[in-house]
């Protein structure tokens, strides 16, 4: 059974924290330019489609719309899933554009990272005044969820 509380990272592991802070920091950049440039209140589809534009300028490789499949005891379940973005290869971006990130949003995430065993993913809501971004780190030796 996997624990789905999630820890700060910053008091266990100060150093972590910083590289994954800085790995992931052109990232989180080009979806701030996203949100300064097109502005709130928009569908969630033209800030994918920016934020893809966004991380060609800055010359970040990532995938879109990265389907992946999930194994359950030894077998291939057909339902594939995909997350917005896969960004070098070990990072995923979920967008979102609405009125404020909840649990649900979360745990779809946490879901995706968890079933790939990606250890980093950025949920990143574009709809607000205020953006919202939320960052998380999938310890695979544990299996504990971190915010960073």
């Amino acid at each position: 059974m996997t624990n789905y509380s999630i820890h700060k990272l910053q008091p266990a592991n100060a150093h972590l924290t910083e590289q994954l802070r800085a790995y992931a920091y052109d990232v989180i950049g080009c979806c701030q330019v996203v949100h300064r440039d097109m502005g709130p209140f928009l569908n969630e589809y033209m800030y994918q489609e920016a934020l893809a534009i966004a991380l060609n300028e800055a010359n970040i490789p990532f995938q879109r719309e990265y389907y992946f499949s999930v194994e359950f005891h030894g077998q291939r379940i057909e339902h594939k899933h995909f997350v917005d973005f896969l960004v070098r290869n070990d990072i995923f971006v979920e967008c979102k554009a609405i009125e404020h990130i909840g649990t649900e949003q979360r745990q779809q995430l946490w879901n995706y990272m968890r079933l790939t065993s990606t250890r980093i993913g950025i949920l990143y809501n574009f709809a607000p005044v205020k953006d919202e971004c939320e960052r998380y780190y999938l310890d695979a030796t544990t299996g504990m969820m971190y915010a960073f």
